[in-house]
């Protein structure tokens, strides 16, 4: 009885000190997690696949270009790659315009702005290149319907002086909210972290949100299937509100990583980068 009670207090006093969820992703299997540094790991990452050699590279407040930063571009987010280009999403608070900073398979780099459309939300949360690197995906801040696709820029778009122009969306059949990242898995199917504090559109909050189209990009609208896979890995020694950030899928070796911010003085300590497995 002594030994018994002995363990209810610990079971008591643990689930008091690291309160959160592991979450439950449907056709998804956690394999592990690694410590997400919150200055340059913290927004989001992507795998550079390379003749030299291939990379995981992340991104957080602490990337941010200086010299960006000192004309406005004040936030960078979930970065994209495929066929070894690599696209970072850069955002500013002016509603002046969006960035994308491309690099090329050989290093080269060159930044494409692209000016609002009327209609446009300025937020630039993440950059998904489909897997022919021939279009650019990005997505807006808030409760949307759509996600905005852009011509590849360096591929099919290759003069960084000019606009970088909307091409088409991908016309959601749900409502997401807050999505900070997403990413290929096929030509015709994304993985999008979502942020979203409500929980009132997929019946939880922080889900995972799987995407799938009619077809693959190809220069018109395209319509896009959205379930959710459930919600993400909240675990933190600190109570308060979690942040999901970006996504990424390797096609190595078929691991998901995505980012979430840990709450409060937490977010320093046990932020994680998730691992999946189908």
């Amino acid at each position: 009885m002594r030994r018994t009670g002995i363990v209810v207090s610990l079971v008591v006093l643990l689930a008091a000190v690291v309160p959160g969820t592991a979450g439950a992703v449907t056709g998804w299997t956690t394999v592990g997690s690694d410590r997400a540094r919150p200055l340059d790991e913290s927004q989001g990452l992507a795998t550079v696949e390379r003749s030299s050699g291939t990379s995981i590279r992340y991104t957080g407040v602490g990337t941010v270009d200086p010299g960006l930063a000192t004309q406005g571009w004040s936030h960078l987010g979930d970065p994209g790659s495929a066929k070894g280009w690599y696209v970072e999403p850069y955002q500013r608070d002016d509603r002046g315009a969006k960035l994308y900073r491309v690099e090329a398979p050989d290093g080269t780099r060159a930044d494409y702005r692209h000016e609002l459309e009327s209609w446009e939300a300025d937020n630039n949360s993440f950059a998904a290149v489909s897997p022919d690197a021939k279009w650019l995906v990005s997505g807006e801040w808030g409760t949307m319907d759509r996600l905005l696709v852009y011509p590849m820029p360096g591929v099919a778009a290759t003069d960084p002086g000019k606009d970088l122009p909307f091409a088409f969306s991908v016309r959601l059949d749900h409502q997401v909210r807050d999505v900070q990242g997403c990413d290929f898995v096929s030509g015709t199917r994304l993985l999008c972290s979502s942020d979203d504090p409500d929980g009132s559109l997929f019946d939880t909050t922080k889900p995972l949100l799987q995407v799938d189209l009619d077809g693959e990009l190809s220069g018109s609208d395209v319509d896009g299937h959205v379930t959710s896979l459930g919600q993400l890995p909240l675990e933190s020694s600190c109570d308060g509100d979690f942040e999901t950030e970006g996504i990424d899928f390797d096609e190595r070796d078929g691991t998901l990583r995505v980012v979430v911010v840990s709450p409060g003085v937490c977010v320093a300590v046990d932020s994680k980068t998730w691992r999946f497995q189908q």
